[in-house]
């Protein structure tokens, strides 16, 4: 099967930290490490759309102030990074985030994050995108209130046309990592572009899910038959 959007819900980053007797905030600097290196060879594989889901809603809401703290300086100096990586424009890579984002992060963060996006906006090889502050279930409420205030008729198209992620193709391909005995959605990820998607479960902590991982999680994927209630 040929995969055209991949998703990555990055578990662990916390479990990881505490299995080594580090800080959790080491544990989230890994994960920023280990998706700046997924991602490489995501863009070498040539994926075309890649959505990882960087921080839930109550991820950056309902955790301790200091890892909340930590968290939003992470995705800070990342956007930084993305900023000034030549290899986005290099590369014709377009950025995208989607979620209450702006409900949470600095007027400086929001920014830095409006920056990546408008400078990539005409890029049209590869689509990055980033899930922050995220619920799949407040993107479906938002999706229904503006049908309703716009007075139009319930349809699958109006659905999409009206979701943060509209852009967005239909979700082929999601690896949730850091799961072990528990297989799991969580807040309604996606639920309107995953109904037909393919999962695959890893207890590798996210920290630890490094390339090798992915090509073999991507090559599972490819040997999997689709039959979309066929």
């Amino acid at each position: 099967m040929k995969l055209k959007h991949l998703v990555i819900i990055p578990d662990g980053n916390r479990r990881w930290a505490k299995k080594k007797i580090l800080d959790i905030e080491m544990g989230h600097k890994k994960g920023a490490d280990r998706f700046e290196k997924l991602y490489e060879k995501i863009a070498e594989m040539k994926v075309p759309y890649f959505s990882f889901w960087g921080a839930s809603y109550d991820n950056l809401t309902k955790r301790s102030k200091a890892e909340i703290n930590n968290l939003l300086k992470l995705i800070h100096l990342e956007f930084e990074k993305l900023l000034n990586d030549e290899r986005i424009m290099e590369n014709k890579i377009k950025i995208d985030v989607v979620g209450r984002w702006k409900e949470v992060f600095s007027e400086d963060t929001q920014k830095l994050i409006n920056e990546c996006v408008q400078k990539t906006k005409n890029n049209n090889n590869l689509f990055l995108t980033f899930l922050l502050a995220y619920d799949g279930r407040d993107e479906m409420i938002h999706a229904i209130d503006k049908i309703k205030k716009d007075n139009l008729e319930i349809t699958e198209e109006n659905i999409k046309k009206n979701l943060w992620t509209k852009n967005l193709p239909p979700v082929d391909f999601i690896i949730r990592t850091g799961v072990d005995k528990d297989p799991h959605n969580s807040a309604g990820f996606m639920m309107w572009d995953t109904a037909y998607s393919q999962l695959y479960f890893t207890k590798t902590l996210f920290p630890d899910f490094n390339e090798k991982e992915l090509e073999k999680a991507i090559n599972n994927f490819k040997l999997r038959e689709r039959r979309y209630g066929r």
